[in-house]
């Protein structure tokens, strides 16, 4: 079983910038697609950005880009230039099944899941 820690969560101001990260001991991230998902208070889950397994596709989310840049380092989603609507629990997730060259924003596609870190950014 798999089991991913998201971290880097935490109060900021607008503008400001927070990264965050997503480690599992003795497992590698090398076979799967990375994405970061979103849930607001009161709101669906939704996908923020995405990285293929071969590091060459990426796909944000529109209201994210510009701002935010995901890696395949530690499955990291570097946040810029943050606003209060970016408040939200942050979920890091794998994909097996995702093509080597292609993004999902499904949520579905993912196989494993961290358990979310709180972002929160006031105004």
């Amino acid at each position: 079983e798999v089991q991913l820690q998201a971290s880097g969560g935490g109060l900021v101001q607008a503008g400001g910038s927070l990264r965050l990260s997503c480690s599992a001991s003795r497992f590698t991230f090398d076979d799967y697609a990375i994405a970061w998902f979103r849930q607001a208070p009161g709101k669906e889950r939704e996908f923020v950005a995405g990285i293929s397994k071969s590091g060459r596709k990426i796909a944000y989310e529109n209201s994210v880009k510009g701002r935010f840049t995901i890696s395949r380092d530690n499955a990291d989603l570097q946040m810029n230039s943050l606003k209060p609507e970016d408040t939200a629990v942050y979920y890091c997730a794998l994909g097996s099944g995702i093509r080597w060259d292609s993004v999902s924003s499904r949520s579905s596609d993912y196989d494993y899941w961290g358990q979310g870190t709180l972002v929160t950014v006031s105004s």
